[in-house]
């Protein structure tokens, strides 16, 4: 006889009604039609290329509702972050004008074709050693491993995508922004697993902002002429291609 009342049902029943809801919400998602400047400092040109040009993606690749719901938990605890943060005495905007419904803090370049939005941005607050305003801010939630990594090593080291993405938010913003581009960004970093908070000064690295630039020209540049990009690696069994959700079609094309 079916139990229909046990917790494991009601919560697959329930699971399940979230995740359609979830994946549905994704697929009707409008996608980018720019390449994100938080994503230039990817391992591999020719991923971006896919994701630039919104290539299909290998099959079971898309977004499941677990991998969604984790994006949306980071969301709700960048949130909670601004709250902290402002309760502490920052005078933290993110967005323009200070309302919720004021445009994001940002920067389109190249006809619009190469665009980023930045967390916040920093007007004021405590004397922090180090410190000054305005400053860029950027967010990040991730597990504790990651976590513990970023703490120790720094987010230049042990995350280079989001270093590569701070370089390129503090060089462009800075037009809109003047100042943003001369004090250091504040990187907070939030472990999901215990709620522990890292945050660091990332000082403006104008050669890697150039470099992820020049990348995004080489993409934009290789696409519009129909040409492919190298891999980021000789074997398919490489790490990051063992986690691209365009490896099979990657690999089936020439190198």
């Amino acid at each position: 006889m079916l139990d229909f009342n046990s917790r494991s049902q009601t919560s697959a029943h329930v699971n399940a009604a979230i995740d359609a809801a979830l994946v549905a919400a994704n697929q009707a998602t409008p996608p980018r039609s720019y390449l994100g400047g938080s994503r230039l400092g990817h391992a591999c040109e020719r991923a971006l290329q896919f994701e630039f040009v919104k290539a299909s993606k290998d099959e079971g690749a898309d977004f499941d509702g677990r991998l969604l719901r984790i994006f949306g938990i980071g969301h709700a605890l960048e949130d909670v972050a601004v709250a902290w943060l402002r309760g502490a005495g920052f005078d933290l905007y993110t967005r323009r004008g200070g309302g919720e419904h004021g445009e994001q803090f940002g920067f389109s370049v190249a006809g619009g074709r190469i665009r980023g939005h930045v967390d916040g941005v920093f007007a004021g607050g405590p004397a922090i050693p180090g410190m000054a305003f305005p400053a860029l801010w950027e967010c990040k939630t991730m597990n504790a491993k990651a976590w513990r990594e970023t703490s120790s090593k720094g987010v230049g080291v042990a995350k280079p995508i989001y270093a590569a993405q701070i370089a390129v938010y503090q060089a462009y913003v800075d037009a809109s922004v003047p100042g943003v581009a001369d004090n250091p960004a504040l990187f907070t970093a939030i472990n999901k697993d215990t709620a522990e908070l890292h945050h660091e000064l990332v000082p403006f690295n104008a050669e890697l902002a150039q470099r992820m630039s020049d990348r995004a020209v080489r993409i934009l540049t290789a696409t519009d002429a129909g040409e492919l990009l190298p891999r980021v690696a000789a074997q398919a069994d490489h790490f990051e291609c063992r986690f691209c959700p365009w490896a099979k079609r990657c690999w089936a094309l020439p190198a």
